[in-house]
This record gives structure tokens, C-alpha cells and sequence, in this order.
């Protein structure tokens, strides 16, 4: 999935023009990372498994994940803003400054490593070199002998949002630490931290703590940080919460690549703000009873998307302001924008409206979701779901108790397998649509990390002229033995606990092109080859299952051959002489009556008679031989044969 906030659907790009953007275009956000410095955050962890040899402190993990957010961030959301603060260090640096020159404003054992601002290339280079370069990392990374206050600590990165990212919408701190009570024989640092954290969440700064447990005791956020971190987010209470802070982040036995895998899960799962694709539009359950509920686009392609130009005829790359202006073709003069109408061709003319004709032309009334009525599930076929499906979920802000009503329709609709279908506007000027609504429940990964909140998903019904036609196909079933034995080349190729999950296999296109960015901004060497996760691993499928192939290759062999076999048959229709109607000859004895044998041109003669409307006075083993060719049973009745070739020859007509 794309990084921050998606575009909206295809159907509705030409509607840019009188959308309001600024609900979520302008939308930026900022992040800070609050690494610990310890003894025990800088101590590798070592697996349990004797497998397992890499090692990895906490802190190196962490800062890899600042790291490799930054590398995401720097293309695909150029005007957020990251910056690293370590915190626990023996050194101390706010804005270029060491502690000394600082006086009273100083941050005890608190570095800030990197500036909250718009990553560029310098940064990123920066904070690489402190993950990769030994000497650097023993420089900087070196834990203080002292406790350092988490009051300062969360009043530092006060005066960083503050005087960074002011007017930031979405703003988060990211904790990570492996202490879980810094103020354990101090009540009064205790309660200073309170209110600290209490002054980030007034300024609109969601705190989320990335907790790391040891090998001798289990992060137990009770003991301190329940008392900072709050569930909600101040920006937008209502949203879904994707991780709840009480979460497992690393367990004691995990080692230094697992630590980074499970660290870089969390951080990837919260490093997209939640914003809406639309706000407070009522839910319509019933005659004057509605709620009011937020929509969600958690599902959109992912593509190459150009933010800016660049202009290389200079002596160093400048961004180019692009500026269009209409010209008349006879005159060349600059077009006004009062003097542009739009039309359309209707009957060889055409026909002009003004801004505020087409305004209500477009016009279908207010943003609304209004149920329609109620379906069960298996009413929705699978082909149904042709454009991106929406997320909703309730929100207080309209109407109090819109959330307990919403929970109420959901479990309903969960609890009966039924869908509501509504009529859907998500905004203004959006052309409206039926759609189907879902109940949908939560899920999360291994590590516990929530994938999916629970809620409702809203899935476009397409129209009669939104579905095409399948092509004409003949209709052939594989004998029973053929399926049997894929059945089981099936079952050998299953997925791990038999769950698709798409973000573990990244377009190779997409990446490509951002590993190419990445190496021309960073003066690093371009790639040879991209990686392309995609590619079967040939190796194990063959070692799981290429027994089980070979062996369905050899059933096909078989079935090739009884099939042919029955093709082949040939045989003629033997009619008796015209004058022996009567089975009688004048002087010897009644002719016995000759069998008739399958002819040579069964499909012709098969199909033949369909065309008459004859398939019944075909005779049995005619009947047979024909179903035989094409897979089909022979088994039952006369009339049950007939059936069967009839609904063949239907398909393929």
C-alpha cells in the first residue's frame, strides 16, 4: 500500500475541481523518535535457538527503523518531517548546541541526533553512518551513568514540535525503551512526567511507545507508562487504534534480526497517519435516525508518483514552479477563465452549460449513507467487488451514542451473516452509488499488531455496464481421478496457516524505481538487479511437492489415453433391406435384429440432433461414447444421459 494518505477512487478524479483537498492533501506529518540509551538497550540480544547467530541491541534496531522510515518517507511522503532524539546518553546536544552554552534550557542526557524537519539527503546519509560505522556509534551511543529525567525528556521533544512543526496536524513521538518505571524511588519525577505528557497530548502530540522486553523481565506498561500513554489519539479520537500500548514488541529469546523485524512491523503499522477520505457523514439507519461516521481508503495501488519537477540546466538541481496559462488559437491572447464554458455534443452541436448549471447538473444531494434494506451474505458473488472497498467507522462528533449504535449493527450483521444494502455519497458532487455494507472483524499478526480494526467496509455494487461479459468457453470437467491427484499438489503448495498477506511481497516495479531515487539522491552505486520477491521459489516447490506432480503427470497420461481410446471407436448403422419390413422371408426363418454400433461422426451426429431437438431418440451407447469423450459421467438412466448432453451442448452453444 501506498504511504500516507491515498487518492481518491478513479470515478471521482474528475471532480478535483469542486472537492475541498484540504481535508487531507494538506495534511503533513511529523514524527520523533525517542530512542533509550542504556546499558541494556546498547547489549546485543542473543537467540536461544544455536541457529540463530545474529545480534542486534535495541537501540541499533531502533535506530535502523528510524533509518529505513526515513528511506520510505524521503520519496513517497517528501514533505513529512522525522527526527531522532536519543535520550539517556552521557553526551548532550539540542539544536547544535552542547550542554554547557545552553544554561538553564539545557537537556540533560538527552541528543538530539537528527532535527525534526523535511529528510534530505545529508540526514539520511547522517543517521546511516551511525548505524553502520562502529567508531561513530561509540561516540554518540555511550549511556549515562546518571537516570535522566523522562519529565525532561517529553519537555524536550515539547519545544521540538513546538518549534518545528507548530502547525502540524498530525504529530507523534515515538518511544522506544526497555525500562518500564524510570522514576520507580521518585514519586516527584513520577508526577512531573504526568504532567509533561499531559502538556504533549493539550499541544495535539499522540505519544506511542514501542515497549522491548528483557531476558529477566516482561515490559509491564502498568508499572509507568499507562499513566502517559493514552489509546486515543487527540487529533482524531474516534479513529480506529492500530495498536493498543500495552503490546508486545520483542519478547526475551528474540535475537537481533527478529527484534528488527518485529520493531520495523510496529513502526511501518503506525508510521501512516490516520486520515479520513471523508468526516461526519451520517449513517441513515432508519426515518430520522442517524449517526455519524468517518470513511477510511485502506486498500489503493500502489504507483510511481511524480511530486515536483527538476530542473538540470543549471550548475545544481532546482525545482521547477510550473505555471499554465490559455492562449487563443487565432489571436493568441490569454484566455480568461470567466470567458470558458464547457460543452457537450449532443446531435452534432454543441450544447453549453455554465459553472452553476453544471453545479446542479452534478448535483445529487447531500454526502449520506442511507440503508436501503437488508441481504444475506451469499446474496454478494464474488465477482461483485470491482472498485476499492471503504472503511468506515463511527465518530462522536455529530451525533452522542453513535458508536454504541455502530457496534450494535456490527455484531448484528456479523452474528446473522447478512449485508445492508445502502445508498452511498461519499462527498459532494460524488456521483452516488449502491453499495454493499459489511460487517468486518478485527485481526491481528503474529506479534499482535493490528492489521485490521473491526468495523464496517462499504464494497461499490457495480452496475450492469461496469461488468463485462465473460468470453464463450467450452465447459470440460477432469475425470475424478485427475482431481484427486491435484488435490493433493494443492494441499503441498498451501501458504504458511493458509493466509495470503500481500504487504510481504512489494511491487518489484515500484521498488526498483525507489531504489533508483534513493541511489541518485544519496550518492550511492546503482543497483544491478532489482529483488524481486515475487519470483516462485522453485527449489521447494519442488522439494514439496514435484513427487505429487509427477505423479498427477503420469493420471494424465492414463486418462489421455481412455479418453482416445473411446474416440476412436468406430462403427456404422446397419439398416435392414427394404423388403424385409416384416423380419420375414418366404421359406426360412425371421432375420435376427442387428445391434447398432456407435458411428464414426459422433459429435456430428450428436450434434445433429440437438439442433432437431432429437437427443432422446439417440440410443445408449451413442450417449455414452459421447459423454465419455468430453469427461462427462455416464452413470444413471437413459433420461439422465440425455440431460447431460443437452446441458454440454448448451454451454458450448
Amino acid at each position: 500500500m501506498a504511504e500516507g494518505y491515498p487518492p481518491r477512487d478513479d470515478e471521482m478524479e474528475e471532480e478535483e475541481e469542486e472537492v475541498d483537498e484540504t481535508s487531507y492533501k494538506s495534511v503533513k506529518d511529523a514524527v520523533l523518535f525517542a530512542i533509550e540509551v542504556s546499558e541494556s538497550m546498547l547489549t546485543p540480544r542473543v537467540s536461544s535457538d544455536p541457529k540463530k547467530t545474529a545480534k542486534e541491541s535495541p537501540t541499533t534496531a531502533a535506530l535502523k527503523c528510524a533509518y529505513h522510515l526515513m528511506q520510505q518517507r524521503i520519496i513517497s511522503n517528501p514533505r513529512d518531517m522525522i527526527g531522532v532524539l536519543l535520550y539517556g546518553t552521557e553526551a548532550s546536544k539540542f539544536y547544535g548546541e552542547d550542554e554547557s552554552s545552553r544554561g538553564d534550557l539545557s537537556y540533560p542526557h538527552c541528543y538530539l541526533f537528527t532535527d525534526l524537519d523535511v529528510p534530505a539527503a545529508e540526514d539520511v546519509k547522517k543517521l546511516r553512518s551511525l548505524v553502520e560505522e562502529e567508531e561513530k556509534a561509540q561516540e554518540i551511543l555511550v549511556a549515562s551513568k546518571e537516570k535522566v529525567s523522562m519529565a525532561n525528556v517529553l519537555f524536550c521533544a515539547n519545544q521540538i514540535f513546538t518549534s518545528k512543526a507548530s502547525n502540524f496536524l498530525s504529530r507523534r513521538l515515538f518511544i522506544v525503551s526497555d525500562n518500564d518505571d524510570p522514576h520507580s524511588d521518585n514519586k516527584a519525577q513520577r508526577s512531573a512526567a504526568t504532567v509533561r505528557a499531559r502538556d504533549l497530548y493539550d499541544l495535539g502530540v499522540t505519544i506511542e511507545l514501542f515497549p522491548i522486553s528483557r531476558s529477566d523481565h516482561e515490559f509491564d506498561t502498568s508499572r509507568f507508562y499507562d499513566d502517559i500513554i493514552y489509546k486515543s489519539s487527540p487529533t482524531d479520537a474516534d479513529a480506529p487504534a492500530y495498536l493498543q500500548p500495552d503490546t508486545k514488541v520483542a519478547t526475551a529469546t528474540d535475537n537481533g534480526i527478529s527484534l528488527l523485524n518485529s520493531l520495523l512491523s510496529s513502526i511501518n503499522s503506525r508510521s501512516v497517519p490516520r486520515r479520513a477520505l471523508f468526516s461526519n457523514v451520517p449513517l441513515e439507519i432508519g426515518p430520522n435516525f442517524k449517526i455519524s461516521i468517518n470513511g477510511y481508503l485502506m486498500f489503493k495501488r500502489q504507483e510511481p508518483a511524480r511530486s515536483c519537477y527538476v530542473w538540470l540546466g543549471g550548475e545544481t538541481p532546482q525545482i521547477a514552479k510550473g505555471v499554465t496559462t490559455q492562449i487563443a488559437d487565432d489571436t493568441a491572447r490569454t484566455v480568461e477563465k470567466w470567458e470558458i464554458r464547457k460543452a457537450y455534443k449532443f446531435g452534432g452541436e454543441q450544447v453549453t452549460f455554465t459553472a452553476d448549471e453544471q453545479q446542479v447538473l452534478r448535483t445529487f444531494g447531500d454526502p449520506v449513507i442511507r440503508i436501503i434494506g437488508f441481504k444475506p451474505l451469499s446474496a454478494l458473488p464474488f465477482w461483485a467487488n470491482v472498485k476499492h472497498p471503504t472503511f468506515i467507522y463511527p465518530t462522536e462528533e455529530d451525533f452522542v451514542g453513535s458508536t454504541r449504535v455502530f457496534s450494535a449493527l456490527q455484531q448484528k450483521l456479523a452474528k446473522d451473516q447478512k449485508l445492508a444494502l445502502v445508498w452511498f455519497i461519499p462527498r459532494r458532487n460524488a456521483a452516488p452509488v449502491l453499495a454493499a455494507m459489511l460487517a468486518g472483524v478485527e485481526k491481528v499478526d503474529e506479534n499482535g499488531v493490528q492489521k485490521f480494526p473491526p468495523g464496517m467496509w462499504l464494497i461499490p455494487l457495480p452496475f450492469a455496464d461496469d461488468v463485462r461479459q465473460n468470453p464463450d468457453t467450452t465447459l470440460t470437467v477432469a475425470p475424478e481421478p485427475l482431481i484427486d491427484q491435484m488435490r493433493a499438489v494443492v494441499q503441498q503448495l498451501q501458504l504458511p496457516k493458509a493466509v495470503y498477506e500481500p504487504q510481504k511481497y512489494p511491487n518489484p516495479s515500484l521498488q526498483w524505481h525507489y531504489r533508483i531515487l534513493q541511489a541518485l539522491a544519496l550518492d550511492e552505486d546503482l543497483p544491478e538487479q532489482p529483488e524481486d520477491k515475487t519470483v516462485p521459489k522453485y527449489r521447494q516447490i519442488d522439494k514439496r511437492a514435484g513427487d505429487y506432480v509427477l505423479a498427477w503427470s503420469d493420471e494424465l497420461d492414463k486418462q489421455y489415453e481412455k479418453l482416445s481410446a473411446g474416440v476412436t471407436k468406430t462403427s456404422t448403422l446397419v439398416k435392414r433391406p427394404a423388403g424385409d419390413r416384416s423380419g420375414k422371408e418366404e421359406g426360412t426363418r425371421p432375420a435376427k435384429k442387428v445391434k447398432a454400433e456407435t458411428p464414426a461422426n459422433i459429435d456430428e451426429e450428436v450434434q445433429k440432433s440437438f439442433d432437431k431437438g432429437m437427443v432422446s431418440r439417440l440410443t445408449m451407447a451413442v450417449l455414452k461414447d459421447f459423454l465419455t469423450a468430453h469427461g462427462r459421467s455416464t452413470a444413471g438412466k437413459k433420461a439422465d444421459l440425455v440431460e447431460r448432453v443437452e446441458e454440454f451442448l448448451e454451454y458450448k452453444s
